[in-house]
């Protein structure tokens, strides 16, 4: 939930008149009320349920300078993404160029910060012919003619991974240009939804607009200027408040992304060394593998913004984002490396960037082991399904997320079943709109048992989703943590990685990863989404939190007694005393 914030009592603060402070916090809450507004637009009226269910999407308010005044959750991975975004395409088309009415569509992944399906959409806002700022929001569209319906997993080029929008006014001055939308129209296989998807962000951006410029009107353009500059230098203030609190020193860490799509026996490196001074916070991605042949070279831009939200997490966690919280952050992504992708590497499965948050939390437990989480199910398990409805003859395409677990804390225990690292964030998509959207039926839902890493504070679990196809159909699941486990920290254990479960209970049976498959009538697909790492000793854990997690099902009777030496009696729910103490002894 965003707070307000209190911009008061703050030697460097330039408002000094108590009256103009509040009317500073007046202006910030109006501009974060305006981008919810924008937000609840959006889910209002887009056509697919993986931006009105799932939240793919990620949207904000910024001054002229492309700096974010305040933004609404949706992927936290999108937000300082978009930053990088605007001021690129303010630069590719020129500040002349841009006028009132128009709105702008943005999808280039080197310069957009994300891939082809994530496009941005926005509006200048002008206040008396004067340009203030922009409204924008991203949001992922399902289909512009990529090389394959769904996701791309093995291309090898940018040019096969869709229509690219490098600045394109579907809006000029007011005037909606139908040579835009026919072009777009004609490049997607679902036209209509893409269409009412892009409309949506139209409104949405114009509802921001709207907002913005009724807040001028209302407290004068020099008292919106000023505002913005303080609503940004306090954003300043508390991240390096906070930063100075921190440990200082350098430390690294590296994780493996499983393979890029193309090569499978092949693991991809990621190294991060993190170096936090008085003054700044340093993500360095030196020793990096370089750019790989298929699609999981990230962009800058969401290589930057993946940083900031592992850089906000440890420093402003509790207030609403703005550009001024990531002013000490730095950083360096050498050119041509797997996170600086360059021209034209492919960039489409971009799995990897999720899981960046937690090496940079990786390096740093090093010295702040209390402060930092063990590792989480590491990406989101995506899976999708497209092909050709039986009863309407239209193409189905439809994509939901597994919510992984969560790694364990100083502090407790880790989340079962989260998506992503934002909250409220990106969520999943219900059963019964699966199930009215698509040929599927779904035969289960749960979270897995033992799913999570062992510990004082065990990992939180993560989920299964069971899936019987009713129709033929492709199913294409992305997901990249399944070559290596979720890492513990102070002797916790590790948890069980994703997975996708082929044909079980046949003699085909698989366990894989990535696929892009076709699948009969009557055919069942397993997606398990994997837990989170244990904190800490599992036998120091307290018998009555295991005895609990046994009854509700995160862990199994065997794995009670096995990780944590605690003898459990299931038909009268007590613990063995002697058994446990003998056992706990022992080990």
């Amino acid at each position: 939930m965003t707070r307000s914030i209190e911009l008061k009592n703050s030697a460097q603060t330039n408002v000094d008149d108590h009256a103009e402070q509040i009317k500073v916090q007046v202006i910030h809450n109006y501009l974060l009320s305006a981008a919810r507004e924008m937000m609840r637009n959006l889910k209002r009226t887009a056509y697919d349920t993986i931006i009105y269910e799932i939240q793919d999407f990620g949207l904000g308010i910024y001054d002229r300078e492309c700096r974010l005044l305040a933004e609404s959750p949706g992927l936290a991975i999108f937000t300082r993404g978009n930053d990088y975004a605007l001021r690129k395409m303010v630069e590719f088309l020129g500040e002349e160029n841009i006028h009132e009415g128009d709105v702008i569509l943005f999808n280039y992944p080197y310069w957009s910060s994300n891939h082809t399906l994530d496009v941005l959409v926005s509006s200048p806002i002008f206040y008396q012919d004067e340009l203030i700022g922009y409204a924008a929001c991203k949001a992922h569209w399902l289909d512009l003619n990529q090389q394959d319906p769904g996701y791309c997993l093995d291309t090898t080029s940018i040019h096969r991974e869709g229509l690219i929008l490098p600045g394109l006014k579907i809006y000029k001055r007011g005037v909606r240009d139908l040579e835009v939308e026919n072009l777009i129209k004609f490049n997607s296989r679902i036209p209509d939804r893409v269409i009412g998807n892009m409309n949506a962000q139209i409104s949405c951006c114009h509802t921001g607009e709207k907002r913005v410029q009724e807040l001028v009107q209302k407290f004068g353009l020099e008292s919106f200027k000023v505002a913005s500059q303080e609503i940004l230098n306090h954003g300043e203030r508390i991240a390096r408040a906070r930063l100075a609190a921190l440990p200082k020193g350098t430390w690294s860490a590296e994780d493996w992304v499983d393979d890029d799509g193309v090569e499978k026996d092949k693991m991809v490196k990621i190294k991060v060394t993190v170096t936090v001074t008085d003054s700044e916070f340093i993500v360095d991605f030196t020793g990096t593998d370089p750019a790989v042949a298929g699609p999981i070279n990230l962009p800058i831009g969401i290589t930057e913004g993946v940083a900031a939200l592992a850089f906000k997490g440890l420093t402003t966690p509790d207030s609403p984002a703005n550009d001024g919280n990531f002013r000490p952050l730095r950083v360096i992504a050498p050119e041509g490396s797997l996170v600086n992708a360059q021209y034209p590497a492919a960039t489409f499965t971009i799995w990897p960037s999720i899981h960046i948050p937690e090496i940079i939390c990786k390096a740093l437990a090093n010295a702040m082991p209390d402060i930092v989480p063990a590792c989480s199910g590491g990406e989101v398990v995506s899976v999708m399904g497209v092909g050709t409805h039986p009863v309407t003859g239209k193409v189905w395409l439809e994509a939901t997320n597994e919510a992984v677990g969560f790694g364990a804390h100083a502090g407790g225990d880790g989340e079962n079943g989260i998506m992503h690292l934002s909250e409220p964030g990106c969520r999943n998509n219900p059963i019964e709109v699966l199930e009215t959207k698509a040929p599927l039926l779904i035969e289960g839902y749960y979270l897995r048992q033992d799913s999570c890493g062992a510990g004082e504070h065990r990992g939180g679990v993560g989920a299964t989703r069971v899936y019987r196809f009713t129709a033929p159909g492709n199913a294409v699941t992305i997901l990249k943590k399944t070559k290596t486990k979720p890492w513990a920290l102070n002797g916790g254990q590790e948890a069980d990685s994703n997975h996708i479960m082929l044909w079980p209970g046949t003699e085909r049976e698989v366990r894989t990863g990535a696929i892009n498959q076709p699948l009969e009538a009557d055919e069942v697909l397993i997606s398990s989404a994997g837990g989170g790492g244990g904190w800490g000793n599992p036998f120091n854990r307290s018998v009555e939190k295991v005895l609990e997690d046994v009854r509700n099902g995160y862990v199994s009777q065997e794995s009670a007694q096995r990780d944590y030496g605690v003898v459990i009696d299931t038909a009268s729910w007590t613990i063995d005393t002697a058994a446990t103490a003998k056992l706990r002894q022992a080990r």
